[in-house]
């Protein structure tokens, strides 16, 4: 299989990690997910799939039931979701509920990893939104083949993108040499989007140097891993993360690494805010609070009665206050905490 054009496209090092997995594959029947699940079902690789049905265009139904059909076919299950109608911020909502029905079933059915169609495109098109916003080393290289995930409660699962070297010409041509048909979003024609303004621009670079482009990100790759050993997690306990920085000015990366595994993305600002501040509660549901070289990160509540004794307990231990009604409300004793010293 390692020299097969299905195996070029695939990446054969990502590949090897899903063959008798337990898989899912995030599909919405677009070119880039129909090729993936194509390439998958051609490698002989096992999976289920899940669709997100927003109901904002008007093909959502015909792109379900297409996807109905062709898991009836090919006889893998098939989950779908409805989402509700986002009021404001359409992809912040959208990705949240995206991965909460993700996680939701491989918490169920005991999914190890989770497939998505990322492509070289879209890595290119991140890392340029990201440039014109400002960004370092780390969010520049930006999305990774294999990242280690836990879902709300707890699970672990590995999230995967066989298709990051991948350009998506490449792709396109892969379907319609089969003679296969996809659908395609008719929200990337509209300028709304920043990333369908860059998309024009950047195509013809793709075609040009995907090579090139491909191997630039494997050396950003390299240089955030080492970036990354400048603060590595001391404890986890369900939600509740506390992380030793030994630079400063890693904060708001150690910060955003951690809460974009627990599903939730920083924005620009709160990033800029978190070299600031050393306590903040980020989009009204995570409370990230500092003392010293230690990062706590916990789901924010400000509406928990804690007993006095527990109060006085986490002050002598130093906990940060906006991170102690958590520790109430799930009975996470504070002497179990490890607290070390700076020097620890």
């Amino acid at each position: 299989m390692k020299n097969s054009p299905t195996d070029r496209l695939l990446g054969y090092s990502v590949t090897r990690l899903l063959i008798n997995k337990n898989n899912l594959l995030a599909f919405s029947h677009g070119l880039d997910s129909t090729a993936l699940y194509h390439l998958l079902k051609e490698s002989d690789i096992p999976f289920d799939i899940a669709l997100v049905n927003y109901g904002v265009r008007p093909e959502a139904e015909e792109e379900e039931a297409a996807a109905r059909e062709l898991a009836r076919r090919d006889k893998r299950r098939i989950f779908v979701a409805h989402a509700p109608g986002f009021r404001s911020n359409f992809e912040a909502e959208a990705r949240r509920f995206r991965y909460d029905f993700f996680e939701s079933l491989i918490d169920e059915h005991g999914y190890e990893n989770l497939l998505t169609a990322h492509q070289l495109n879209d890595r290119l098109e991140w890392m340029m939104m990201r440039l014109i916003r400002g960004a370092g080393t780390v969010e520049l290289a930006g999305m990774e083949a294999v990242a280690k995930r836990f879902t709300a409660s707890g699970t672990p699962y590995r999230l995967i993108r066989p298709l990051l070297e991948t350009p998506k010409y490449e792709l396109e041509h892969y379907l319609r040499s089969r003679g296969v048909e996809w659908f395609e979003d008719s929200s990337n024609a509209s300028d709304t989007y920043e990333r369908n303004r860059l998309r024009p621009l950047l195509e013809p670079l793709v075609r040009r140097h995907a090579s090139g482009i491909a191997r630039s990100f494997d050396y950003l790759a390299e240089d955030a891993a080492y970036l990354r050993r400048g603060y590595r997690e001391l404890y986890r306990e369900k939600l509740l993360r506390i992380l030793q920085v030994s630079v400063p000015s890693l904060i708001p990366l150690a910060t955003a690494e951690t809460l974009k595994k627990l599903s939730y993305l920083p924005s620009y600002k709160e990033r800029e805010l978190l070299r600031q501040h050393s306590s903040l509660v980020l989009g009204r549901r995570w409370a990230v609070e500092r003392r010293g070289d230690l990062l706590f990160i916990a789901p924010y509540h400000d509406d928990v009665t804690m007993e006095k004794a527990f109060r006085e307990r986490c002050r002598l231990l130093n906990i940060p206050p906006k991170i102690r009604p958590y520790l109430s409300l799930q009975g996470i004793e504070p002497e179990h905490l490890p607290l070390p010293s700076a020097e620890g």
